[in-house]
């Protein structure tokens, strides 16, 4: 629209009156410049804080489009090349393996890069670990002890737990959990404790659910990711909450640690500003913010920063030895999932 309503005024007046609109032409080419459009599956109010930052200390405003991580991934396949995005941040690295893949994604400063452990970061360095948080099983604790909890994640397809368990199969961060299992047993067998879940299960539509429901008695327990239930505890109080966390033991891959991190795209409109956003996001001042929040409830990947001392320990955790590589682009986890009946 700029550049026609230019090029009409150019032909219809002196060359001297032209050069000057054509100086006047280059503001909206300088606006653009301030801003940047990110693709956001993190939760809003994180961004938004993390955003009105990061504004303050660079003048570049963000532009923020969100949606469910999975999804915005297949949006940003089906763009390509003419999407507007600049910057996808995500809270699981299957999304991010998939662009990747599909070779839709820039490399990330090295400087960045730097800023994070390296097995957080893609392969290749097409994008950068942000934070980090755990697979755990919410339970109630006045309908089970933490003696009868199950020793695997395996055990919740086991008759004994049939109707005691809550899930969220079309949340995004089910799908990861699917593909550690995959990863570690094979289809077949994942296939067959995918099966015995659903018939155990109570399904929710996300984990806010499934640690809702746990909390007030309706399930016993309830697959989620850790900083859900630290959310819950902190809208509450510690007087109404009824439930506690239980971490797997052992390289289970009930323990599966996930990442969540971010991508220059390839055809990024101002990548110098979305390379800055990316290096603002791995940086102490942003990941203190983050862990100070008392809104997240993850874990800083940049070194030094200590995440809500209401997390367990991340040196005490233990994950299976799983790469991002390993966990893949969660296709296969999608494929399991239907033939399961679950999604």
């Amino acid at each position: 629209m700029t550049h026609s309503w230019l090029g009409n005024r150019v032909r219809a007046i002196s060359g001297a009156a032209a050069l000057l609109l054509a100086t006047l032409g280059a503001a909206p080419l300088a606006a653009h410049a301030a801003s940047i459009t990110l693709y956001s599956a993190q939760h809003e109010q994180v961004v938004n804080m993390l955003a009105k930052d990061f504004q303050s200390q660079t003048g570049i405003s963000v532009k923020i489009r969100t949606g469910e991580g999975p999804a915005l991934a297949a949006q940003l396949v089906a763009e390509g090349a003419a999407s507007p995005a600049d910057v996808y941040f995500t809270e699981n690295s299957p999304e991010l393996m998939l662009l990747e893949e599909k070779g839709l994604l820039g490399k990330v400063d090295a400087a960045t890069l730097s800023a994070v452990p390296t097995r957080f970061d893609s392969p290749t360095g097409a994008w950068v670990g942000v934070t980090a948080r755990e697979n755990v099983l919410a339970y109630n604790t006045a309908k089970v002890k933490p003696d009868q909890l199950p020793q695997s994640l395996f055990d919740l397809a086991k008759p004994q737990w049939k109707g005691k368990v809550g899930i969220a199969p079309s949340d995004g961060d089910f799908l990861p959990l699917v593909s550690a299992v995959i990863a570690l047993k094979g289809e077949a067998q994942t296939l067959e404790w995918l099966k015995g879940l659903k018939a155990n299960s109570q399904i929710f539509d996300d984990d806010e659910g499934v640690v809702a429901a746990v909390n007030r008695g309706a399930v016993a327990t309830g697959i989620i990711n850790n900083y859900y239930w630290a959310r819950l505890n902190a809208e509450i109080g510690d007087k109404a909450t009824r439930s506690a966390l239980y971490h797997f033991s052992n390289g289970d891959a009930g323990a599966l640690v996930n990442v969540s991190g971010a991508a220059v795209l390839k055809s990024a409109h101002n990548e110098d500003g979305a390379q800055k956003f990316l290096a603002y996001l791995v940086s102490e001042r942003a990941q203190t913010l983050l862990a100070k929040s008392h809104v997240d409830f993850e874990y800083p990947l940049h070194s030094g920063v200590a995440p809500d001392p209401i997390l367990k320990p991340f040196t005490e955790l233990s994950p299976p030895t799983l790469t991002v590589q390993q966990l893949g682009d969660d296709s296969q986890a999608g494929k399991l999932l239907r033939q399961a009946g679950l999604l």
